[in-house]
């Protein structure tokens, strides 16, 4: 799967977004950015983004900073992939093609074709509070 750069660091964000869900803590760029292991200038305007595109609130103000409402809480991580780098990334070819096709197909289409409809999937059926319910028990980790 091609996900973009962009869009690791996006879902990566989110999820940490969500594991303060419970706690009702919003979280700033700098401290989102830590705990994800990406820059400040990357986070921020990608959390802007997904702003923009509905996945994550914000709130201005001494406590401001950004967080999930419960709706977005819910939600499948797809949006978040939807919002960076959009629904086309699903069918792009994996040899980055761009005349690939079930009647013109590279050397790997079937094989490429099947495991990106496998992530598809998975990205529309796992819910973001799913996704950081581990991550909140320390099972699992969004930096290495």
């Amino acid at each position: 799967m091609n996900l973009s750069i962009t869009c690791k660091a996006a879902i990566k964000s989110v999820i940490f977004l969500a594991s303060k869900f419970n706690t009702e803590e919003n979280a700033t760029i700098k401290v989102i950015a830590s705990h994800v292991g990406e820059n400040e200038h990357t986070i921020g305007k990608l959390l802007q983004t997904l702003v923009k595109q509905g996945v994550i609130k914000s709130s201005k103000g001494p406590s401001g900073g950004f967080y999930l409402d419960k709706t977005q809480y819910q939600a499948p991580i797809i949006n978040v992939v939807y919002a960076i780098d959009g629904p086309l990334v699903f069918s792009r070819c994996g040899l980055g093609l761009d005349q690939c096709s079930e009647n013109h197909p590279c050397p790997v289409h079937a094989e490429y074709k099947e495991a990106r409809d496998i992530t598809e999937r998975i990205f529309k059926n796992k819910k973001i509070s799913e996704m950081a319910m581990p991550f909140e028990n320390g099972k699992t980790f969004l930096i290495s």
